[in-house]
């Protein structure tokens, strides 16, 4: 699975969205037509936008839109809004408000999500000349990259792409998901489950993006099953400097490793990744206050078939219900679902969100911080549940001691 950067076009109905994202797409993505709210759902694109690489372009119905169902359009725009990486501003640069007060709205809502943007000025074909970029801007608004563009004559159609992929290529997470866990010279084994639960013929997002970071930096790593795990041990000349292991065996590896061995999970990396490292600790306490009655949603980003022994609605409700040993009830969302009202929830456990960009989990993270509901993941609840949290923090040089 390919890391996609999103970028999502917003605006008014009938400033042109849907014509400019064919014209970045150079294919006939969205319908386009002169009747006002055309695009009624976001329509998703994926392809190589150089020098960005892969990406995911959304096109997204107007904010403006009064028709019987544009509540429903607006919440879908709202939604696109959480998993937006850049934002392309397109605005009729033919009417005489440079900005209607939606889009000065729009350009709010991104400065507060922190959302790079660039204001596209479409329909330059349609005037007599084109005033400087920055006269798209009135008062208390700060544009980024204001250009314009006509998306039926394509002018300016390379630059506003050129302008997108620097401006995405820019805000890419410099973070690193593990390399700088592994001292010079050293190696690392991943212990990887095969089972019925593991997909046929691939490995999982979060161990092919450990295995790839490991070979671009020159770390050795050494890939086995749990059943081989005490093989592989035994065929190196010295001790690894990490294992990182699948979460549901959590148990099982560190019954064989020796206490001197630093073990982790991949899905403790993907929240250090993910930038939810600290409230995912936070969250994971909460697992020693339960009471008889509680209610837990546990989310997955992604969409599975769900198979019997499945880690999310099988396997973490008997761990935590054993552990808390308490009468718990649980919820289950997946994919793009996720409760907007958190209210009935004492505790969110989510996966490791690799499904889902940094600004989607930020802002499930953000979700569960304002409604004061405790939000952990995979790992670091299985990690409590067989009561090696602690050592399972090690390797971050993070643990319940050191905050």
């Amino acid at each position: 699975m390919i890391q996609r950067t999103t970028i999502a076009f917003f605006g008014r109905t009938n400033a042109g969205k849907s014509l400019l994202v064919n014209a970045v797409t150079n294919q006939n993505t969205s319908i386009v037509s002169d009747i006002k709210g055309t695009t009624t759902d976001p329509v998703k694109k994926v392809m190589e936008l150089q020098p960005l690489g892969p990406v995911t372009i959304i096109d997204t119905p107007g904010l403006d839109d009064d028709t019987a169902l544009s509540k429903e359009r607006i919440k879908k725009t709202e939604e696109v809004l959480n998993a937006t990486q850049i934002a392309v501003l397109v605005i009729d640069s033919t009417d005489r408000e440079p900005l209607s007060p939606l889009e000065k709205k729009l350009i709010k809502t991104f400065d507060e999500k922190q959302i790079p943007y660039i204001i596209a000025c479409n329909k330059m074909d349609l005037l007599d000349s084109c005033p400087a970029p920055a006269s798209a801007a009135t008062e208390n608004t700060s544009v980024q990259g204001a250009l314009y563009v006509s998306a039926l004559t394509k002018e300016n159609i390379n630059l506003l792409k050129d302008k997108i992929a620097t401006l995405a290529c820019a805000s890419k997470n410099p973070k690193p998901l593990v390399k700088d866990l592994v001292p010079q010279g050293g190696t690392v084994i991943l212990v990887i489950p095969i089972d019925e639960a593991a997909p046929k013929d691939r490995l999982i997002l979060p161990q092919q993006m450990v295995l790839r970071e490991l070979l671009e930096e020159g770390i050795p790593a050494f890939c086995c099953t749990p059943e081989s795990l005490l093989k592989t041990l035994a065929s190196l000349s010295s001790q690894p400097s990490l294992v990182i292991t699948d979460s549901q065996v959590f148990e099982s590896v560190n019954k064989i490793l020796a206490p001197s061995i630093p073990l982790t999970s991949f899905s403790i990396l993907m929240a250090r990744f993910k930038g939810s490292l600290e409230q995912c600790l936070d969250g994971a306490a909460s697992l020693d206050f339960l009471c008889d009655g509680d209610k837990i949603l546990i989310s997955e980003g992604c969409t599975h078939h769900r198979q019997c022994g499945d880690i999310g609605s099988v396997k973490l409700p008997a761990w935590i219900s054993a552990c808390s040993g308490k009468k718990l009830s649980f919820e289950f969302t997946s994919g793009k679902d996720f409760p907007s009202d958190l209210s009935d929830f004492r505790l969110v456990v989510h996966c490791g969100a690799c499904m889902l960009n940094e600004n989607e989990m930020k802002n499930r993270i953000l979700r569960c911080i304002e409604q004061k509901v405790p939000v952990t993941n995979y790992g670091m609840a299985i990690a409590k549940t067989k009561g090696i949290l602690d050592r399972s923090l090690e390797p971050l040089n993070l643990t319940r001691e050191t905050r």
